[in-house]
């Protein structure tokens, strides 16, 4: 494992957050990352719409090429974890032992890794629905969509369990930077 300065700023570390479409995740991570910044920490956010642009392009949406998906964000995560940055996954990871591995993986490097559920009720992400998916998925357009016609797994255990529906961003934020605080993480 590479040495890190010493203190919770040097020391890397994964956040996953999982939730449904529209759930917050994106929003959450890039609200929290600019408090880890500001606070010195070097931090990245893993998009999980970006990651499967430019990282996964050519999978799909089955349950193979989800699984994929998520290995692949894991590794780059933790590999990014390891060497000291504040690695921020707003991914909907819709398979709890897809999850899971990502962790034991975290696990076996020795890397920090903490799952938060952005546990949005499905009728709150319907409303918000910012990239138009349940508006298509209602309209018969689209099929797969997690949550509505697709599983989501909710973890069992995560270690932050957020239900984001009319509550600020920044409220939210906090808690997870409380829970990273708690952790000697930030």
């Amino acid at each position: 494992m590479p040495a890190h300065p010493a203190g919770p700023a040097g020391r890397g570390a994964t956040v996953w957050l999982t939730g449904l479409p529209s759930a917050g995740k994106t929003t959450l991570a890039r609200a929290l990352a600019e408090r880890l910044r500001a606070a010195g920490h070097r931090t990245e956010v893993l998009d999980g719409d970006e990651v499967r642009e430019f990282l996964s392009a050519g999978l799909g949406f089955g349950r193979a090429d989800r699984d994929t998906n998520v290995r692949r964000i894991g590794f780059v995560a933790e590999l990014l974890a390891s060497n000291g940055v504040k690695v921020l996954v707003p991914v909907i990871a819709p398979y709890a032992d897809s999850r899971a591995e990502v962790r034991a993986h975290h696990r076996r490097e020795g890397t920090p890794y903490v799952e938060v559920h952005v546990a949005t009720p499905v009728e709150v992400c319907s409303e918000r629905d910012v990239k138009g998916l349940y508006a298509r998925q209602a309209a018969g357009e689209i099929s797969g969509l997690t949550g509505v016609d697709d599983p989501y797994e909710e973890p069992d255990a995560p270690d932050l369990r957020l239900d984001t529906a009319g509550r600020p961003v920044a409220g939210s934020a906090a808690d997870i930077h409380a829970l990273l605080v708690g952790r000697g993480l930030a």
